[in-house]
């Protein structure tokens, strides 16, 4: 299990900006990492109406389920478990939870365990490599009939780290817009697509 605060900075990106920067950055096809999201709430929503989002996600290298939960405009606390193949494929399928730490903090939201469903996967190419002091990360997610770009500045310090993404979209000449965490932005597309 690991505990974290995470403090981010993200913005929208066109695909023109995003392939300018993969050539900028010199970013090659090794770099480029795929992982898969896969989303879970209640059938009311009460993560979302708590700020706060769960996913499994997928790598070659690892699967881990996460909790997120806002505790600042720019930061949530991050709680996260390692699991298996197995367990992930038991909790997609909502026959189990083996993410134990998770749980905890789940239920301490008084959010019901049993309750929790799959509603949705996101794919994402991520690039990701040390800038100024925190990590900058470009990414390609593709979800439902979407695809979308964006980039993220993470940081230990929030009112450096804001000053040193901003000064990056002036560089790059970028225009500020903030963008949605790809959960919303998945949510988005989802009630879109049901009309």
């Amino acid at each position: 299990m690991t505990q974290e605060l995470e403090i981010e900075f993200k913005n929208v990106l066109t695909k023109q900006q995003y392939e300018t920067l993969l050539k900028k950055f010199q970013v090659t096809e090794e770099m480029i990492v795929r992982q898969t999201n896969h989303y879970f709430d209640t059938k009311d929503f009460q993560l979302k109406q708590l700020l706060s989002g769960l996913r499994i996600r997928e790598t070659k290298k690892s699967i881990v389920c996460t909790l997120k939960v806002r505790t600042a405009a720019n930061t949530h606390l991050e709680i996260t478990d390692a699991i298996t193949k197995e367990q992930a494929d038991l909790m997609l399928s909502g026959k189990a939870f083996f993410a134990d730490s998770v749980k905890t903090q789940l239920q301490d939201l008084e959010v019901p365990v049993e309750q929790l469903r799959l509603f949705g996967t996101l794919t994402t190419d991520r690039v990701e490599f040390s800038y100024k002091g925190g990590t900058i990360v470009f990414d390609h997610s593709f979800y439902l009939n979407c695809d979308d770009y964006e980039v993220e500045y993470e940081t230990d310090e929030e009112a450096l780290g804001e000053e040193i993404f901003e000064n990056f979209l002036k560089e790059n000449d970028i225009p500020k817009q903030i963008a949605d965490k790809k959960i919303a932005r998945f949510m988005n597309a989802l009630k879109s697509e049901k009309g």
